[in-house]
């Protein structure tokens, strides 16, 4: 068993392997509904990775930074998908959330994105989140990485690396 210290001081006890989420769930599913990440031991992580062992734990909703930030982040990825699937080809750079939002440095080529493809764009990011696909952190090697955004031809995510 772990012990799980939360910010009122409480003590639960879980299971091995028991992520940010089953705390939240054991608390009430109506906070599950609204958690967007958790601080562990004071890092931000994703709400469904198994915790490390006895811990503090903060549930992030979006009344919290760090919780916006979470949702905002997790936005430039849905923004990154839409834009790729609209504009194949495109190129990534970077997409952190920002004070107030989001955004995406991208490079599409010969094409151009205006004002009257935003409404396109959004109706794509609605499909795409209507899916409920799974945002999933994936730790890979550097030779990983450098190996998939080569095969992609993604110049600026190889530049980052």
């Amino acid at each position: 068993m772990i012990k799980v210290t939360l910010p009122d001081g409480s003590v639960r006890e879980f299971e091995q392997g028991a992520t940010a989420m089953d705390v939240a769930r054991n608390i009430s599913e109506g906070l599950a509904r609204n958690v967007l990440s958790a601080k562990v031991n004071g890092e931000v992580r994703d709400a469904n990775r198994p915790l490390p062992g006895d811990c503090t734990l903060a549930l992030l909703t979006w009344n919290d930074p760090d919780g916006k930030a979470t949702m905002w982040h997790s936005s430039a990825h849905l923004m990154a998908e839409a834009i790729e699937a609209l504009y194949p080809g495109t190129k990534f750079g970077i997409g952190p959330p920002i004070e107030n939002g989001f955004y995406y440095d991208i490079d599409l080529g010969d094409k151009t994105i205006g004002d009257g493809d935003f409404a396109a764009i959004e109706a794509k990011m609605k499909e795409l989140a209507s899916k409920k696909l799974v945002f999933e952190r994936k730790e890979v090697s550097k030779a990983d990485a450098i190996a998939y955004f080569t095969e992609k031809g993604d110049e600026p995510k190889l530049e980052l690396l």
